[in-house]
């Protein structure tokens, strides 16, 4: 007897469908299909729309709490010269963590029923689609969750004064990081740097998936030997 392999039905919402490929999701999941509308994850019309977020929600939300945490690290003391200074080193702590999260978490590689359906909820369906406007960027109930564990870390390693600061840097650098990636995807930059980001980008979805983790910049990906090889100094592209 012939055991059918499961197929996905694309008319259908995904979300549930997906872990049923077991061993076939990673092949599956990285074979985009470019198109501008995105399909159904669920059937529910509640969950559905939470999936769904306008690239305008995030510095809408996040950058008044940016300015206040600034503010805060300012009433508390420190002076604006310092609260820059910490907020240039909480953006660029925040690059290793985009980085970071991005090779690590959001390519790791599943084959089980709930692993591949989490993964494609948290990153496989942007391979997926990804020209998918509305889920580019990061919900905002799911960036306000993970708040509160990165407060606590930054809380632990900085002085009461300083956190705020620090932490309003790192989110900060996940705003940019967001609108930087919802511009790559659907901007048409004519010049540098911008239009090497979006080659470097449009290289990781199409061309080398597993190379190129960056998205605000390159720096990790030299520095941890993951550049794309025509993205590699001395190779012609």
């Amino acid at each position: 007897m012939v055991v059918q392999e499961f197929t996905v039905d694309l008319n259908k919402p995904l979300v549930f469908q997906v872990g049923h490929l077991e061993e076939r999701y990673q092949e599956w999941v990285h074979q985009p299909i470019v198109s501008k509308e995105g399909p159904r994850f669920f059937g529910n019309d509640v969950l559905e729309f939470l999936t769904r977020t306008k690239w305008w929600a995030v510095p809408t939300i996040w950058l008044p709490v940016v300015c206040f945490m600034f503010v805060k690290s300012i009433l508390m003391g420190n002076t604006i010269q310092d609260v820059v200074l910490m907020a240039l080193i909480g953006i660029f702590i925040w690059t290793l963590i985009e980085y970071t999260l991005h090779r690590f978490l959001f390519h790791i590689e599943t084959k089980t029923y709930w692993w591949n359906t989490a993964h494609y909820l948290l990153h496989g369906c942007h391979h997926k689609h990804p020209m998918d406007s509305l889920r580019l960027v990061f919900p905002p109930t799911a960036t306000a969750i993970l708040c509160f564990p990165f407060w606590n870390l930054v809380a632990f390693f900085a002085t009461p004064s300083t956190t705020p600061a620090l932490f309003g840097g790192g989110l900060l650098g996940y705003v940019m990081y967001d609108c930087t990636h919802y511009y790559l995807h659907h901007g048409q930059p004519s010049t540098d740097p911008a239009k090497h980001l979006k080659r470097y980008h449009l290289s990781h979805h199409f061309r080398i998936q597993d190379m190129g983790f960056g998205i605000t910049s390159s720096l990790w990906d030299a520095v941890f030997g993951t550049l794309p090889p025509s993205m590699t100094p001395g190779k012609k592209n």
